[in-house]
């Protein structure tokens, strides 16, 4: 019976982690992606005009 024991961890994790993809993919896209996009396009338009610090001072 040590087989079977040694055997339940990798099977549980290997169900959880199929369950969690199934999760991700079931959830991309739908209602809230046009928001999702708009959310991600306005961080990155932030981002891109802010202006840069030097993170050394002058040397």
């Amino acid at each position: 019976m040590d087989y079977v024991s040694a055997l339940v961890p990798p099977v549980v994790m290997a169900v959880f982690f199929i369950g969690v993809v199934r999760v991700i993919v079931k959830t991309q896209g739908g209602a809230a992606k046009a928001k999702e996009d708009a959310a991600v396009d306005a961080a990155l338009a932030r981002m891109e005009g802010a202006p840069k610090a030097s993170a050394g001072g002058d040397a």
